[in-house]
């Protein structure tokens, strides 16, 4: 067996087969809510999918969890679980602001 020949069963040869990434936002003024909920799953050193997840305060480091899975389906299935829970949470996309033009 050579080792140059990827054999069946590889998962993409230690790649992610698209990025996954996202950044939301929630903001309340009324009850002083300012928090973020950002995402991302990338590949281990060992080839593992992992999916990082980042939250708090906006403005603050917040805090930071990870999940490794053997396959990327699993970190996929998790990432669109949690992106559910976040928008049933009224997080949404941050809106950029456009400066005035002099």
């Amino acid at each position: 067996m050579s080792l140059d020949v990827a054999t069946p069963g590889d998962d993409h040869a230690g790649m992610i087969s698209q990025p996954y990434q996202l950044y939301v936002e929630r903001t309340g003024p009324a009850k002083n809510m300012a928090r973020y909920y950002a995402m991302q799953i990338e590949r281990t050193l060992f080839g593992e999918a992992c999916l990082t997840r980042r939250w708090g305060r906006i403005g603050k480091r917040g805090q930071e969890k990870q999940h490794v899975f053997e396959r990327e389906e699993e970190a996929v299935r998790l990432f669109l679980e949690l992106l559910k829970q976040k928008r049933g949470r009224g997080y949404q996309p941050k809106t950029t602001l456009r400066s005035p033009r002099s």
